[in-house]
């Protein structure tokens, strides 16, 4: 069972209790089979399971009620407190000061995609404002350096390596030789089983001589109940400071990866949630469980909309509110908000969104998609002047975006539409959301 219909499940469980007639026994008995059913198809350890429903029928049967909330807010409240101590109650900050540069060491089996989260590691870094730098230190896989290296020239963070040595310790020294002024340099190790022994012993060499500030383990998610057992090893031979999960987007057994780590007492620090380079975010565990129950997240989806904006001149923004907003200004917010994900991970961290059939989503991004494509077909005039449309440009722009004329005529609408918004927000002389950070004042 991939995570989000893990979701799903727990979010109909909850559901059920709330059209209950009546909250009893049997209805917190019934809530608490529908737990355990979505969590061992998630691949959770059983005891695991067993322990977390044990205290939730225990708790929401032999509480005190709390003052001010019903029998059912109370059951609700059980299954979310009890979901996020099990993954952990805290968030484990990673501390990281500008002008301190602290190493990150990234260890773990090879397949586990280290030197992909690497780059998301540092392009994390980079969007708060630090300085990161990366380390080719796995000298065991052939195209390692290469593979790194084009995906630090996509973020534009420096990279050292060198593809022809074969002594990892000397070419890391090297390396945090060159980056003495950056704020943290992220070491990229070959890959290793738990049982090859030399590479473990490479490792243990590897973090002694360049005494890492932190050693992070980078586990698959899609391995379940595995992850345990690579934990357990990969600690035992270097003691791990944190975990970063990864493939947690499509997972079939992401409840059992995480699970498991947790079960260690790891902290997992990082969570892989997608193949693009900005789909990695730090673990909290309340707002993942909150996300899992359909009860949203705005935090993280705020600090998304936050990197995700884009500059906007004060002077160019008093003219879209005055009515100058045109299809170029359109797609540049298309562009913003493409930036932040799919509309499924977005609408997960609304609350009760996160609902929405899959098929009205996906009509949604593909129409999303159709119009960037069209307003790209179109001339700077167009672009620029709307009202200068005419069947036969709307034509060209259909056959030049491989569109059906009508969903042109659809874009024009809505980008009507749009723009009436905005001169109506005119009257408020403020701009809530129009690119980057604070309101314009616009008096």
């Amino acid at each position: 069972m991939a995570l989000d219909r893990l979701g799903s499940s727990l979010y109909d469980a909850i559901k059920k209790v709330f059209k209950a007639s009546v909250v009893d026994e049997a209805t917190v008995k019934e809530l608490v089979r529908d737990i355990q059913r979505a969590l061992l198809q998630s691949d959770v350890n059983v005891q695991l399971v067993l322990d977390i429903s044990k205290r939730i029928e225990e708790r929401a049967l032999k509480e005190k009620v709390p003052p001010g909330i019903s029998r059912r807010e109370h059951i609700i409240k059980v299954v979310y407190e009890e979901l996020t101590r099990f993954l952990g109650e805290k968030q484990i900050q990673v501390k990281i000061e500008p002008g301190k540069r602290k190493i990150v060491m990234l260890v773990g089996i090879q397949g586990s995609g280290k030197t992909t989260q690497a780059s998301k590691l540092a392009r994390f870094f980079q969007k708060r404002g630090l300085k990161p730098a990366m380390v080719c230190a796995d000298t065991f896989r052939p195209g390692a350096y290469a593979q790194l290296q084009q995906l630090a020239n996509r973020i534009n963070v420096p990279i050292y390596g060198d593809p022809k040595a074969k002594d990892a310790v000397k070419v890391v020294q090297e390396g945090l030789k060159q980056f003495e002024d950056k704020d943290v340099v992220i070491v990229d190790t070959s890959g290793r089983h738990k049982e090859e022994q030399e590479l473990i012993k490479e490792m243990k060499i590897l973090e002694r001589s360049i005494k890492p500030d932190e050693v992070m383990l980078v586990i698959d998610g899609t391995i379940g109940q595995q992850a345990l057992v690579q934990a357990k090893a990969f600690h035992e031979a270097t003691p791990i400071g944190s975990i970063l999960v990864t493939k947690l987007d499509g997972s079939a057994r992401g409840g059992g990866a995480l699970s498991a780590v947790a079960a260690t007492g790891a902290p997992i620090k990082f969570i892989g949630t997608g193949e693009k380079i900005e789909d990695i975010e730090a673990f909290i565990p309340s707002r993942f469980v909150g996300r899992l129950l359909g009860m949203g997240d705005l935090e993280t989806l705020l600090e998304k909309v936050k990197e995700a904006e884009i500059k906007v001149p004060e002077k160019k923004a008093k003219a879209i509110m005055s009515g100058k907003f045109t299809l170029t200004d359109m797609y540049e917010q298309f562009e913003a908000f493409k930036g932040m994900g799919t509309f499924k991970k977005l609408l997960q961290m609304l609350p009760g969104a996160s609902k929405i059939p899959d098929d009205a989503l996906n009509i949604a991004e593909d129409r999303l998609a159709k119009w960037r494509v069209m307003i790209q077909s179109m001339t700077p005039e167009e672009r620029d002047n709307p009202k200068i449309f005419n069947a036969s440009r709307m034509k060209r722009v259909a056959r030049g975006s491989g569109t059906a004329e009508k969903e042109v005529k659809e874009l024009l609408k809505q980008y009507l539409v749009m723009r009436k918004m905005l001169k109506t927000l005119r009257r408020k002389k403020k701009l809530p959301f129009f690119g980057k950070g604070m309101p314009i004042d616009l008096k």
